[in-house]
């Protein structure tokens, strides 16, 4: 796997639309709704630095991240394309726009807004770096040790997968390290007071989900001039896996408007 461009495949023809999954996960997080979409667009579905079979690299700010975006769409000769993000990805997403607002056609952010949230992710992320692969044969053992400090099965299930054999050895797939080193990063934004947005952009948020706060959206209509706001009522911050029909049919008719 060359470390030069973001590991990615593509389904479908038509519109490029690129999906960018969130902290800890992987493209494979959307095979199913890459399917769905694939149905009406070209997409590219992306392991980001430090995730999936993507290269590691030290240094995983949004700057970094989306320049890593671009690099592949200048690869792939696409020079715009409808950009969706979910959680880490949406904030991606949006930097990418803001840097780069000729290369996106239409945006869509799930679940997120433009701005620091106060979670250190620290209670997955150091259970996880203390436990000694060595001593661990199956996903099964991995799961037992983590459960003492990660009592959400859902949310070890979700890690797990990122966890394969390697050379007959476990092996972490997601950079760990790095993403401790730069969680600070990750959780927080930059200042949004001087942007202003002209893209459409469609913002889907959960309905049991806290991210995306009545105050938030305030605060994302005075700069996304041109934004929408969706609310999938019984999803959570995993609106896409808990309603993915629904979150697909509004993805799809805001796209093709």
């Amino acid at each position: 796997m060359s470390r030069l461009y973001l590991n990615h495949s593509t389904l479908g023809e038509g519109n490029p639309l690129f999906v960018i999954h969130g902290l800890f996960g992987s493209s494979r997080n959307w095979q199913a709704l890459s399917r769905l979409f694939s149905r009406h667009f070209r997409v590219i579905t992306v392991d980001l630095r430090n995730h999936g079979d993507s290269f590691h690299a030290a240094e995983m700010g949004y700057a970094e991240m989306a320049a890593d975006v671009l690099q592949l769409m200048d690869h792939l000769s696409i020079d715009s394309a409808h950009i969706l993000g979910h959680s880490m990805g949406g904030k991606l997403a949006m930097k990418l726009t803001r840097q780069n607002p000729e290369r996106v056609n239409k945006l869509v952010v799930a679940d997120i807004a433009p701005v620091a949230y106060s979670h250190s992710y620290h209670d997955i992320i150091e259970p996880v770096r203390a436990m000694q692969l060595s001593t661990v044969s199956s996903r099964k053992e991995a799961d037992s040790q983590l459960a003492v400090d990660i009592p959400d099965q859902s949310i070890r299930q979700f890690i797990l997968q990122s966890l394969t054999i390697q050379d007959g050895k476990l092996h972490w797939k997601l950079n760990w390290e790095s993403i401790q080193n730069n969680v600070a990063a990750i959780i927080g934004y930059e200042n949004i007071a001087d942007w202003r947005i002209e893209n459409s952009t469609l913002f889907i948020r959960g309905g049991a989900s806290p991210y995306i706060t009545e105050q938030s959206w305030k605060l994302i209509q005075q700069h996304f001039l041109n934004a929408e706001l969706v609310t999938l009522d019984k999803a959570g911050h995993w609106l896409h896996a808990e309603q993915p029909a629904a979150f697909a049919e509004q993805v799809v008719r805001f796209l093709e408007l």
